[in-house]
């Protein structure tokens, strides 16, 4: 999926690091919200009435609900709402949003973030919350410290699918002239 190289940097300013981790926490307090309908309509629909049946089924729809949310997005409008807020927005190589089909492939990449220490956790068959927290939290930092290997300081997962983060504030203005410069 990846294509083309990235927009012309004259025209484009990637969002700092900083800047980027900041918005995937506000991210994270909206989804919150998504995230308790979307489980409280899937326990209605499935008749839950205990935290752990249907677990695994409660996971891929929660997965495949923020897969819409994300990929439903950022191909509409290239931004969700906390990007909105931190003036961010994916964009295809060629300065639109991406399709469909490329948000939906940076939604599933986009666990890179996760998968690699949850995977990790299971393999060596730890169970400790406070531990797996630990990992997750570790593999998010190394994840994000791929970023600053790139010039471009691009995430692994936009890379993968020939996506972009870029800032959406404006450039700053060049000076005013001064009065003395002004023509009499």
């Amino acid at each position: 999926m990846t294509g083309g190289g990235p927009p012309a940097r004259a025209a484009v300013r990637a969002p700092s690091v900083r800047r980027r981790l900041a918005c995937m926490l506000y991210e994270a307090v909206l989804l919150f919200g998504v995230v308790m309908v979307a489980a409280l309509a899937y326990g209605m629909l499935t008749d839950q009435r205990h935290a752990l049946q249907g677990s695994r089924g409660l996971q891929v729809f929660l997965f495949v609900v923020l897969g819409a949310y994300f990929a439903g997005l950022w191909s509409s409008s290239g931004q969700t709402l906390a990007m909105k807020t931190w003036h961010i927005r994916v964009q295809a190589a060629n300065g639109r949003a991406p399709s469909r089909t490329r948000a939906a492939a940076r939604y599933v990449a986009s666990w890179l973030w996760f998968l690699p220490a949850l995977a990790s956790a299971q393999a060596a068959g730890i169970h400790n919350v406070a531990f797996m927290a630990f990992m997750v939290a570790a593999g998010m930092v190394a994840y994000a410290l791929l970023a600053r290997l790139r010039s471009d300081r691009q995430w692994l997962h936009d890379v993968l699918c020939g996506t972009w983060l870029v800032d959406t504030r404006e450039a700053p203005s060049p000076p005013a002239q001064s009065r003395d410069d002004a023509p009499a």
